[in-house]
């Protein structure tokens, strides 16, 4: 019996591991790392193999199966705490606020995050849109810093894949 539990056990692990490295790979390959998404799928795709075989090799056993499933989906969330955690790239961000929005520009650069201001129209008249590129692990302190200024503030967040120029003071003091 223990064996079996063993065996049910390595398969959930393996599973998980494979997925969590496949969301790896697909962020990688997202931002333009080709060569370590490359390296990492090596790896993926070894673990998946020897798995799906084993499985495959013991479909007379519905606890294989099931074990197989609870990994694809436990790994589908370590793979998301793991992006989150890694948190590589950059994301340009938008903020609309009614509350002053250049005196929050202000704040937002003397916390370091180069700003610049364009002017919007939309079904309230013309306000000014704070439009901001940044590392994505300044995500959660800019977005705090925003919701602190003004809880009902819009903001949009977006992947930003490719970027040169311009202002970034984060990356010039390492963070």
């Amino acid at each position: 019996m223990l064996p079996l539990v063993i065996g049910y056990f390595v398969i959930f692990l393996a599973r998980v591991a494979d997925v969590s490295l496949a969301t790896l790979r697909m962020l990688f390959l997202v931002k333009g790392k080709k060569f370590l998404a490359a390296g990492i799928g090596f790896f993926e795709v070894i673990i998946y193999i020897i798995v799906l075989k084993h499985v495959v090799d013991s479909l007379n056993d519905p606890l294989s199966l099931v074990a197989y499933a609870l990994g694809f989906a436990c790994g589908n969330i370590v793979g998301g705490i793991i992006d989150e955690k890694v948190a590589v790239g950059q994301i340009m961000a938008q903020v609309i606020t009614m509350h002053e929005p250049l005196a929050l520009a202000t704040c937002l650069r003397a916390a370091g995050y180069g700003v610049t201001i364009t002017e919007g129209e939309g079904r309230g008249g013309s306000r000014p849109i704070l439009n901001l590129v940044l590392p994505r692990k300044q995500l959660k302190n800019m977005e705090q810093m925003v919701k602190d200024w003004d809880p009902a503030a819009f903001v949009v967040v977006q992947e930003a894949r490719s970027i040169y120029g311009g202002f970034f003071s984060f990356r010039r003091q390492g963070k």
